[in-house]
Protein backbone atom coordinates (compact mmCIF):
# COMPACT_ATOMS: atom_id res chain seq x y z
CA UNK A 1 0.00 0.00 0.00
CA UNK A 2 2.10 1.47 -1.11
CA UNK A 3 5.64 4.50 -2.34
CA UNK A 4 3.82 8.86 -0.40
CA UNK A 5 5.01 16.08 -0.19
CA UNK A 6 4.33 18.41 2.10
CA UNK A 7 5.35 21.84 3.77
CA UNK A 8 4.99 22.98 7.03
CA UNK A 9 1.44 24.68 8.03
CA UNK A 10 2.96 27.09 10.82
CA UNK A 11 2.61 29.73 10.62
CA UNK A 12 -0.63 29.67 8.63
CA UNK A 13 0.03 32.67 7.21
CA UNK A 14 3.21 30.91 5.45
CA UNK A 15 0.53 28.13 3.53
CA UNK A 16 -0.06 29.54 0.40
CA UNK A 17 3.88 30.61 -0.31
CA UNK A 18 4.92 27.17 1.07
CA UNK A 19 2.47 24.92 -1.14
CA UNK A 20 3.22 27.03 -3.90
CA UNK A 21 7.07 25.95 -3.59
CA UNK A 22 6.40 22.41 -2.63
CA UNK A 23 4.47 22.21 -5.79
CA UNK A 24 6.94 22.43 -8.24
CA UNK A 25 9.98 20.34 -6.56
CA UNK A 26 11.37 17.29 -8.44
CA UNK A 27 11.88 13.84 -7.32
CA UNK A 28 13.93 13.82 -4.36
CA UNK A 29 14.71 11.49 -1.13
CA UNK A 30 13.13 13.19 2.10
CA UNK A 31 15.80 14.45 4.33
CA UNK A 32 15.49 15.70 8.01
CA UNK A 33 15.04 19.19 6.57
CA UNK A 34 11.54 18.39 5.56
CA UNK A 35 8.91 20.05 7.26
CA UNK A 36 5.14 18.73 7.91
CA UNK A 37 2.41 19.74 10.10
CA UNK A 38 2.28 18.50 13.85
CA UNK A 39 3.87 18.27 16.89
CA UNK A 40 8.12 17.92 16.94
CA UNK A 41 7.61 14.74 18.83
CA UNK A 42 5.48 13.00 16.01
CA UNK A 43 5.24 9.11 16.97
CA UNK A 44 3.54 7.18 14.08
CA UNK A 45 0.81 5.17 15.89
CA UNK A 46 0.65 1.52 14.31
CA UNK A 47 -3.11 2.02 13.38
CA UNK A 48 -4.23 4.82 10.56
CA UNK A 49 -6.72 7.52 11.15
CA UNK A 50 -7.27 11.15 12.01
CA UNK A 51 -4.72 13.10 13.73
CA UNK A 52 -5.26 14.24 17.08
CA UNK A 53 -3.96 18.03 16.50
CA UNK A 54 -6.01 20.32 14.40
CA UNK A 55 -5.58 22.60 12.04
CA UNK A 56 -8.00 24.69 10.30
CA UNK A 57 -8.66 22.91 6.87
CA UNK A 58 -10.56 26.01 5.49
CA UNK A 59 -7.55 27.88 5.77
CA UNK A 60 -5.39 25.58 3.65
CA UNK A 61 -5.33 26.27 -0.31
CA UNK A 62 -5.58 23.97 -2.75
CA UNK A 63 -2.54 22.98 -4.52
CA UNK A 64 -1.77 25.22 -7.64
CA UNK A 65 -0.93 23.53 -10.71
CA UNK A 66 2.61 24.06 -11.98
CA UNK A 67 4.24 23.11 -15.01
CA UNK A 68 7.01 20.18 -13.91
CA UNK A 69 9.93 20.67 -16.16
CA UNK A 70 12.07 17.83 -14.12
CA UNK A 71 11.82 13.66 -13.92
CA UNK A 72 8.21 12.56 -14.24
CA UNK A 73 7.26 9.42 -12.49
CA UNK A 74 5.56 7.07 -15.26
CA UNK A 75 7.29 3.76 -15.26
CA UNK A 76 5.62 0.77 -15.02
CA UNK A 77 5.26 -1.37 -12.42
CA UNK A 78 3.82 -4.30 -10.73
CA UNK A 79 1.84 -4.48 -7.21
CA UNK A 80 2.10 -8.73 -6.17
CA UNK A 81 1.52 -9.03 -9.40
CA UNK A 82 -0.48 -7.27 -11.33
CA UNK A 83 0.82 -4.84 -13.94
CA UNK A 84 0.44 -1.08 -13.67
CA UNK A 85 0.68 1.01 -16.75
CA UNK A 86 0.70 5.56 -15.61
CA UNK A 87 -0.43 7.64 -18.22
CA UNK A 88 2.03 10.39 -19.49
CA UNK A 89 -0.80 13.15 -20.30
CA UNK A 90 -3.56 13.96 -17.67
CA UNK A 91 -5.18 16.49 -19.78
CA UNK A 92 -7.46 14.01 -21.14
CA UNK A 93 -8.36 12.22 -17.65
CA UNK A 94 -11.78 12.17 -16.71
CA UNK A 95 -12.92 9.21 -14.26
CA UNK A 96 -15.87 9.02 -11.62
CA UNK A 97 -15.48 6.37 -8.81
CA UNK A 98 -15.20 6.12 -5.23
CA UNK A 99 -12.24 7.77 -2.79
CA UNK A 100 -10.88 7.17 0.53
CA UNK A 101 -8.10 9.06 1.98
CA UNK A 102 -4.98 8.10 4.31
CA UNK A 103 -3.87 9.87 7.38
CA UNK A 104 -1.52 9.29 10.40
CA UNK A 105 0.17 6.06 9.97
CA UNK A 106 1.45 7.40 6.91
CA UNK A 107 2.59 10.95 8.19
CA UNK A 108 6.01 11.98 7.67
CA UNK A 109 6.67 8.87 5.41
CA UNK A 110 7.89 9.03 1.87
CA UNK A 111 5.86 8.81 -1.20
CA UNK A 112 6.48 7.21 -4.16
CA UNK A 113 7.99 10.26 -5.65
CA UNK A 114 10.20 10.60 -2.96
CA UNK A 115 8.65 13.54 -1.60
CA UNK A 116 7.06 13.55 2.00
CA UNK A 117 3.34 12.90 2.46
CA UNK A 118 1.67 15.45 5.55
CA UNK A 119 -1.92 14.49 6.20
CA UNK A 120 -2.57 18.61 6.36
CA UNK A 121 -1.42 19.23 2.48
CA UNK A 122 -3.46 19.12 -0.42
CA UNK A 123 -2.00 15.41 -2.42
CA UNK A 124 -3.21 12.69 -3.33
CA UNK A 125 -1.86 8.76 -4.03
CA UNK A 126 -3.31 7.35 -7.59
CA UNK A 127 -2.38 4.09 -9.76
CA UNK A 128 -1.39 5.89 -12.75
CA UNK A 129 -1.28 9.22 -13.12
CA UNK A 130 2.11 10.62 -13.62
CA UNK A 131 3.81 11.86 -10.47
CA UNK A 132 3.95 14.70 -9.90
CA UNK A 133 0.96 15.76 -12.04
CA UNK A 134 -2.40 17.65 -10.90
CA UNK A 135 -5.82 17.26 -10.70
CA UNK A 136 -9.46 18.34 -9.77
CA UNK A 137 -11.47 16.12 -7.07
CA UNK A 138 -15.10 16.67 -6.88
CA UNK A 139 -17.30 15.48 -4.23
CA UNK A 140 -20.27 14.05 -6.30
CA UNK A 141 -22.74 14.48 -3.23
CA UNK A 142 -22.12 17.98 -1.99
CA UNK A 143 -20.47 19.35 -5.11
CA UNK A 144 -17.35 20.75 -3.39
CA UNK A 145 -14.25 20.33 -5.14
CA UNK A 146 -10.72 20.67 -4.26
CA UNK A 147 -7.18 20.65 -6.94
CA UNK A 148 -4.39 18.21 -5.24
CA UNK A 149 -1.37 17.60 -6.81
CA UNK A 150 -0.85 13.59 -7.29
CA UNK A 151 2.46 12.55 -5.54
CA UNK A 152 1.58 8.69 -4.79
CA UNK A 153 1.08 5.35 -5.82
CA UNK A 154 -2.40 3.75 -4.64
CA UNK A 155 -4.89 2.72 -3.65
CA UNK A 156 -4.88 -1.20 -4.53
CA UNK A 157 -7.12 -3.94 -3.80
CA UNK A 158 -10.40 -1.94 -3.92
CA UNK A 159 -12.66 -0.48 -6.15
CA UNK A 160 -11.42 3.04 -4.96
CA UNK A 161 -9.84 4.90 -7.78
CA UNK A 162 -7.97 7.58 -5.45
CA UNK A 163 -6.72 8.28 -1.96
CA UNK A 164 -6.54 11.86 -0.61
CA UNK A 165 -4.77 13.44 2.08
CA UNK A 166 -6.98 13.94 5.42
CA UNK A 167 -6.72 17.04 4.84
CA UNK A 168 -8.87 17.07 1.25
CA UNK A 169 -11.23 14.66 2.51
CA UNK A 170 -12.03 16.87 5.17
CA UNK A 171 -12.46 19.54 2.71
CA UNK A 172 -14.15 17.54 0.74
CA UNK A 173 -16.51 16.65 3.47
CA UNK A 174 -15.76 13.32 3.58
CA UNK A 175 -12.98 11.90 5.91
CA UNK A 176 -16.03 11.49 8.85
CA UNK A 177 -17.28 8.88 6.97
CA UNK A 178 -13.78 7.53 5.38
CA UNK A 179 -14.97 7.15 1.39
CA UNK A 180 -16.83 9.47 -1.37
CA UNK A 181 -18.30 8.97 -4.68
CA UNK A 182 -16.09 11.65 -6.57
CA UNK A 183 -15.30 12.88 -10.28
CA UNK A 184 -11.76 12.93 -10.96
CA UNK A 185 -10.20 15.54 -13.76
CA UNK A 186 -6.67 15.88 -14.98
CA UNK A 187 -5.34 19.45 -14.73
CA UNK A 188 -3.36 20.87 -17.32
CA UNK A 189 -0.97 23.95 -15.64
CA UNK A 190 -0.34 25.95 -18.71
CA UNK A 191 -3.93 25.84 -19.38
CA UNK A 192 -4.89 26.08 -15.92
CA UNK A 193 -2.99 29.58 -15.70
CA UNK A 194 -4.21 31.11 -19.02
CA UNK A 195 -7.88 30.61 -17.29
CA UNK A 196 -6.52 32.53 -14.49
CA UNK A 197 -5.87 35.29 -17.26
CA UNK A 198 -1.91 35.05 -15.77
CA UNK A 199 1.04 33.97 -17.10
CA UNK A 200 2.67 30.57 -15.31
CA UNK A 201 5.36 32.30 -12.46
CA UNK A 202 8.76 30.89 -12.52
CA UNK A 203 9.68 29.54 -9.17
CA UNK A 204 13.08 28.15 -8.64
CA UNK A 205 13.81 25.34 -6.29
CA UNK A 206 16.17 28.15 -4.43
CA UNK A 207 13.03 28.73 -2.95
CA UNK A 208 12.55 32.11 -4.45
CA UNK A 209 10.39 33.71 -7.47
CA UNK A 210 13.05 35.46 -9.21
CA UNK A 211 11.73 38.78 -10.68
CA UNK A 212 12.65 41.24 -13.35
CA UNK A 213 14.46 44.95 -12.53
CA UNK A 214 10.34 46.21 -12.92
CA UNK A 215 9.57 43.28 -9.96
CA UNK A 216 7.26 41.63 -12.36
CA UNK A 217 7.86 37.55 -12.08
CA UNK A 218 9.32 35.90 -14.80
CA UNK A 219 7.76 33.05 -16.47
CA UNK A 220 8.55 29.56 -17.64
CA UNK A 221 8.29 28.41 -20.89
CA UNK A 222 5.99 26.13 -22.48
CA UNK A 223 7.18 22.40 -21.20
CA UNK A 224 8.26 19.76 -23.87
CA UNK A 225 6.07 16.91 -23.63
CA UNK A 226 6.66 13.79 -21.72
CA UNK A 227 7.07 11.04 -24.39
CA UNK A 228 6.39 7.85 -23.63
CA UNK A 229 9.91 5.19 -23.63
CA UNK A 230 10.52 1.40 -23.37
CA UNK A 231 11.69 1.28 -19.45
CA UNK A 232 11.61 -1.54 -17.27
CA UNK A 233 8.73 -3.22 -14.86
CA UNK A 234 9.31 -1.91 -11.61
CA UNK A 235 8.77 -4.28 -8.95
CA UNK A 236 6.87 -2.32 -5.72
CA UNK A 237 5.54 -3.97 -2.66
CA UNK A 238 3.16 -1.13 -1.17
CA UNK A 239 2.87 -1.67 2.87
CA UNK A 240 0.50 -4.13 4.42
CA UNK A 241 -1.20 -1.17 6.31
CA UNK A 242 -1.35 0.76 3.19
CA UNK A 243 -4.44 3.70 3.53
CA UNK A 244 -7.14 4.39 5.53
CA UNK A 245 -10.67 2.95 5.69
CA UNK A 246 -13.59 4.30 6.75
CA UNK A 247 -13.58 6.00 10.18
CA UNK A 248 -17.72 5.13 11.27
CA UNK A 249 -18.67 2.38 8.35
CA UNK A 250 -22.39 2.10 8.37
CA UNK A 251 -22.77 -1.05 7.19
CA UNK A 252 -20.82 -4.05 5.39
CA UNK A 253 -20.69 -3.27 1.79
CA UNK A 254 -20.21 -6.89 1.14
CA UNK A 255 -20.65 -9.46 3.81
CA UNK A 256 -17.86 -12.15 3.02
CA UNK A 257 -18.36 -14.53 5.59
CA UNK A 258 -21.69 -15.22 4.97
CA UNK A 259 -20.95 -18.73 4.20
CA UNK A 260 -21.39 -21.32 6.95
CA UNK A 261 -17.66 -23.02 7.90
CA UNK A 262 -16.62 -25.48 7.24
CA UNK A 263 -15.60 -27.89 10.63
CA UNK A 264 -12.06 -27.41 10.98
CA UNK A 265 -9.57 -25.90 12.76
CA UNK A 266 -8.59 -21.90 11.36
CA UNK A 267 -6.26 -19.12 12.42
CA UNK A 268 -6.01 -15.73 11.78
CA UNK A 269 -3.25 -14.18 10.63
CA UNK A 270 -4.79 -10.38 10.89
CA UNK A 271 -7.57 -8.09 11.32
CA UNK A 272 -7.91 -4.56 9.91
CA UNK A 273 -10.28 -1.61 9.28
CA UNK A 274 -8.89 -1.00 5.74
CA UNK A 275 -9.91 -3.71 3.07
CA UNK A 276 -6.93 -3.15 1.01
CA UNK A 277 -4.46 -3.78 4.19
CA UNK A 278 -7.18 -6.97 4.20
CA UNK A 279 -6.76 -7.96 0.82
CA UNK A 280 -2.62 -7.20 0.76
CA UNK A 281 -2.14 -9.72 3.56
CA UNK A 282 -4.12 -12.52 1.67
CA UNK A 283 -2.26 -11.92 -1.34
CA UNK A 284 0.66 -12.41 0.40
CA UNK A 285 -0.29 -15.57 2.14
CA UNK A 286 -1.86 -16.93 -1.26
CA UNK A 287 1.47 -17.49 -2.72
CA UNK A 288 3.31 -18.56 0.78
CA UNK A 289 0.71 -20.63 1.77
CA UNK A 290 -0.27 -23.46 -0.42
CA UNK A 291 -2.31 -26.24 1.95
CA UNK A 292 -4.84 -24.11 3.52
CA UNK A 293 -7.39 -22.11 1.95
CA UNK A 294 -7.08 -18.03 2.83
CA UNK A 295 -10.11 -16.16 3.05
CA UNK A 296 -11.21 -12.74 4.23
CA UNK A 297 -14.29 -12.65 7.35
CA UNK A 298 -15.35 -9.09 7.43
CA UNK A 299 -17.48 -8.50 10.97
CA UNK A 300 -18.45 -5.05 12.66
CA UNK A 301 -17.12 -3.76 16.12
CA UNK A 302 -18.26 -0.95 17.81
CA UNK A 303 -19.39 0.56 14.91
CA UNK A 304 -16.29 -0.32 12.61
CA UNK A 305 -16.00 -2.95 10.11
CA UNK A 306 -12.80 -5.45 11.16
CA UNK A 307 -11.92 -7.46 7.74
CA UNK A 308 -10.43 -10.75 9.20
CA UNK A 309 -7.74 -12.53 7.37
CA UNK A 310 -7.89 -16.09 7.87
CA UNK A 311 -6.58 -19.74 6.89
CA UNK A 312 -9.02 -23.17 7.01
CA UNK A 313 -10.17 -24.95 7.53
CA UNK A 314 -6.77 -26.64 8.97
CA UNK A 315 -6.91 -30.76 9.29
CA UNK A 316 -4.60 -31.31 11.95
CA UNK A 317 -3.15 -29.83 15.09
CA UNK A 318 0.71 -30.44 13.33
CA UNK A 319 -0.20 -28.47 10.14
CA UNK A 320 -1.69 -25.49 12.47
CA UNK A 321 1.57 -25.78 14.15
CA UNK A 322 3.62 -26.09 10.48
CA UNK A 323 1.66 -22.84 9.50
CA UNK A 324 2.38 -20.90 12.50
CA UNK A 325 5.99 -21.30 12.31
CA UNK A 326 6.02 -20.90 8.10
CA UNK A 327 4.30 -17.28 8.90
CA UNK A 328 6.85 -16.51 11.53
CA UNK A 329 9.65 -16.72 9.95
CA UNK A 330 7.97 -15.16 6.84
CA UNK A 331 7.51 -12.10 9.54
CA UNK A 332 4.07 -12.20 9.18
CA UNK A 333 2.83 -11.71 12.34
CA UNK A 334 1.72 -14.08 15.01
CA UNK A 335 -1.41 -16.14 13.78
CA UNK A 336 -3.83 -17.43 16.12
CA UNK A 337 -6.16 -19.97 16.31
CA UNK A 338 -9.74 -18.70 16.41
CA UNK A 339 -13.30 -19.96 16.11
CA UNK A 340 -14.67 -20.61 12.87
CA UNK A 341 -17.36 -17.50 12.86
Amino acid sequence: MSMRLRTSLAPLALIGVALLLGSCTTSRAPTSDDRISGPGNYARPHKDGEPWWSVDVSRIPDAVPMPHNGPVKASPYTVFGKPYYPINDVRNYRVTGTASWYGTKFHGQATANGETYDLYGMTAAHKTLPLPSYVRVTNLENGKSVILRVNDRGPFYSDRIIDLSFAAAKKLGYAEVGTARVKVEGIDPQQWWAQQGRPVPLVLAGNSAPANRSGKLLTLPAPTEVRSVTQPIEQYTPPPEQHAAAVLPVELAVKKNASVPVAGLYLQVGAFANPDAAELLKAKLNGLVGTAPVFISSVVRNQQVLHRVRLGPIETQDEVLQLQDTLRLASLGQPRLVRPD
